[in-house]
């Protein structure tokens, strides 16, 4: 089975232009990192609207953007536990205003859960402007970044057995597989960076590996809610991926692992 190049191609491009600002706003932190979030998610919540209710997607992303921009001020102005408290909260309150508005409840508050969770910890895992913070959201990229391409080379090269045909008819083992080792030696090339918050070559391979696993685990949940609903994207704004949840969906997963990870790590350290 041959590359899809035009496909890899079109992918590396859209990377190439998002992948620098995202960096960038990630290495000043702050509110820098607030306001890229705050965008972001908004985008998130029009895009999971239109896919979960498109005959009346306003009435909803009304409810899901707004419990999530609550959640994020929270976390980020008080702390993470305030954060997740307001996003639990804003989940029912979005659920209850779809509900108001003859829309499925469950629907909106999954959504405000699904695309909170990992909004809160990436501010958290961020630490403000500190150096650490920007170590763990780099090694969260390097981890989903890495699973993600080479999953994709592999996959399109080797083939061989699908990974779950019924929810993902593109995805393989050989590149599941391939996406692992790649991750892994992420999370250990990592750990030589002169302020990594973990030297150990063990957590970083660890981590690695469960970030990487999280990533594509993300990817195929996503194909599977995108199946519920009947859509082959989730949007249209990036050429080669469609929209921002299909091209964020593995990071959703890896932030929450990644996070876990840095917590047990610190939990080591007496920190």
């Amino acid at each position: 089975m041959a590359i899809r190049v035009g496909d890899f191609g079109l992918r590396a491009a859209s990377a190439a232009v998002l992948a620098p600002p995202a960096i960038f706003a990630v290495w000043l932190g702050g509110l820098w990192i607030l306001a890229v979030m705050a965008a972001a998610c908004v985008l998130l919540a029009a895009e999971w609207a239109r896919m979960s209710a498109p005959q009346s997607w306003r009435s909803v992303v009304v409810g899901v953007a707004a419990a999530l921009l609550a959640a994020l001020a929270a976390v980020h102005f008080v702390g993470l536990s305030l954060g997740l408290i307001v996003m639990v909260a804003g989940a029912a309150l979005a659920g209850l205003f779809a509900w108001s508005r003859k829309r499925s409840p469950v629907d909106a508050a999954y959504g405000v859960l699904y695309i909170g969770w990992p909004a809160v910890l990436f501010i958290w895992l961020r630490d403000g402007t500190s150096v650490e913070g920007f170590y763990w959201v780099t090694l969260t990229f390097a981890v989903t970044w890495s699973a993600d391409i080479m999953a994709f080379l592999v996959g399109s090269t080797v083939g061989g057995p699908k990974l779950w045909p019924r929810f993902s008819p593109n995805k393989t083992w050989s590149g599941f597989i391939a996406g692992l080792f790649a991750a892994t030696a992420a999370g250990v090339a990592m750990t030589a960076l002169p302020d990594a918050g973990t030297k150990s070559l063990v957590v970083g391979a660890m981590l690695g590996l469960a970030g990487g696993a999280a990533a594509m685990a993300g990817d195929l949940w996503e194909s599977a809610l995108k199946r519920r609903f009947g859509v082959k994207d989730a949007g249209d704004i990036i050429p080669g991926h469609g929209g921002l949840l299909d091209r964020v969906d593995g990071l959703m997963f890896a932030i929450v692992i990644i996070a876990a990870g840095r917590f047990l790590v610190q939990m080591g350290q007496g920190g």
